[in-house]
């Protein structure tokens, strides 16, 4: 090795290490900023290198630099800013749309490679590279396009229904056998170029087919297994570059995001095929009383602010509700004044609660509500019984107490959050509307419930009002 390759390999080396302690430290929310910034780090020596290698040290550098000169700081702009201004509420969205350019950029990497040595008349390039460079570009072409269908439905720009019609999935199916003969066909025939962007405009129409079927429930789970189709094609172009980084930095991202598609799956008892061709949410799954029929009890912001200020240990369960409302703030004072009157008061955090994994813990954590004050599900989940009252704050299909008694419901068998249980429960919600499952929740005609309807800021807001008058 040269001096070039082994000083190269090294800074690879050190921003491999960067990326795996960063992935550690995010695994818990005291040290996930630190996690986020040694990974950033990581990734600027990896990129800084690549820059000083190609500007300085190889002959015709000047030729490419350019595009790194004005790649690499637009790039960082549009990514910088757009995280900053970015609300919480729209993470999911920002992160799926962060997932179809990595596999975007890893799909493009791979052509190039492939359009630089390819040839219909040629000899046929090895069976490794091709291998690499096309998973590198079918995964990256489906993860680019399936992320921009998941980023619309969850924006709302494509409707969060699943779409379906008559022989979808055969239409996908053949998408599929059509990408996997041309692929054996460019592996061990010819290395067509035609052929090749058939392959990929296959693959692109494949990531839309895929997840146009899929409702806005399961979007979570969908744009985390494109996360792991991202690190895979991000891997694989790694070896077909010889790149150390690329691949350690893939290989992390795929092993990550299937395991945290498996975790979401379990935690809402499905499989990742039922998600993915079980068409959830549907009009069809909304039961006869969904939309506002069950009789309900409404409760006034002060008769509840009683309830719990005189309560032992209250509960409080946050959903999408509060981060559309951006209530957090209120929902961190609305704590502090409880736990001042002698409250216990804890947070009840679904795995899946909002729209992606964390959500919850992010929001209040940037509320400045203590982290061990938030409890997983199976960690609070038998302190419910002794609670007075549990705060629900838009949080609909994980409190459904369907999902245990009803076989008939599609979420039947899904692990909910037990607020069935405590002594009181006041459930704040804008109406009656169904959640993303598009099913009727029993919990709110349950006569120990309370509904206070109205946007969820300004409830909290009249509830912490409350409280202080108590």
């Amino acid at each position: 090795m040269t001096t070039l390759e082994v000083v190269t390999f090294f800074v690879y080396l050190v921003g491999s290490v960067s990326f795996i302690l960063g992935l550690k430290f995010l695994s818990s929310p005291v040290s996930a900023r630190r996690g986020n910034r040694l990974a950033a780090t990581g990734m600027a020596i990896v990129v800084g290198w690549v820059f000083i290698t190609e500007f300085l040290l190889r002959d015709g550098g000047l030729s490419t630099v350019w595009i790194l000169a004005v790649g690499i700081p637009v790039g960082a702009l549009v990514g910088g800013v757009g995280a900053r201004r970015v609300p919480m509420t729209a993470m999911p969205q920002m992160v799926a749309i962060f997932n179809g350019a990595g596999g975007g950029a890893a799909a493009l990497v791979a052509a190039a490679e492939f359009l630089r040595d390819a040839g219909d008349s040629g000899p046929l390039l090895p069976v490794t590279f091709m291998v690499a460079t096309l998973l590198g570009a079918v995964i990256g072409a489906v993860s680019l396009t399936g992320s921009v269908i998941a980023f619309g439905k969850l924006q709302g720009i494509v409707s969060g229904l699943p779409v379906t019609y008559p022989g979808d999935k055969i239409v996908t199916g053949a998408l599929l056998a059509g990408i996997l003969v041309l692929g054996v066909v460019l592996t061990l025939v010819t290395n067509s170029v035609p052929l090749f962007l058939l392959f990929v405009a296959l693959a692109l129409v494949l990531g839309v087919a895929a997840v146009m079927p899929i409702g806005g429930a399961d979007m979570p789970v969908v744009v985390s297994l494109l996360n792991a189709y991202t690190g895979i094609a991000v891997a694989a172009t790694g070896f077909v570059l010889n790149n150390y980084a690329l691949l350690v930095a893939g290989t992390l991202v795929g092993a990550s995001g299937t395991i945290l598609t498996q975790l979401m799956c379990r935690a809402m008892n499905r499989s990742i095929f039922n998600v993915l061709f079980g068409a959830f949410g549907t009009a069809g799954a909304v039961t006869a009383g969904a939309g506002g029929d069950q009789d309900v009890r409404e409760i006034s912001a002060d008769d509840a602010a009683v309830l719990m200020a005189y309560g032992k240990k209250v509960i409080i369960v946050p959903g999408y509700g509060m981060a559309v409302a951006q209530a957090q703030q209120a929902v961190r004072e609305l704590m502090d004044l409880l736990i001042e009157k002698g409250v216990d008061v804890e947070f009840a955090i679904h795995p899946v609660a909002g729209r992606m994994p964390g959500h919850m813990n992010v929001l209040l954590a940037e509320a400045n509500v203590p982290y061990d004050r938030l409890k997983e599900m199976d960690e609070i989940n038998d302190d419910f019984p002794n609670a007075s009252v549990a705060l629900v704050i838009g949080a609909n299909d994980v409190t459904n107490p369907a999902a245990r008694t009803d076989t008939s419901s599609p979420i039947y068998g899904m692990p909910i959050l037990n607020v069935d249980q405590a002594e009181h429960v006041i459930v704040l919600k804008r109406s009656m509307a169904a959640g993303f499952a598009g099913i009727d929740n029993p919990l709110y005609a349950d006569p120990k419930t309370t509904m206070l309807f109205g946007d969820a800021k300004k409830s909290v807001e009249a509830l912490v009002s409350g409280v202080k008058a108590a």
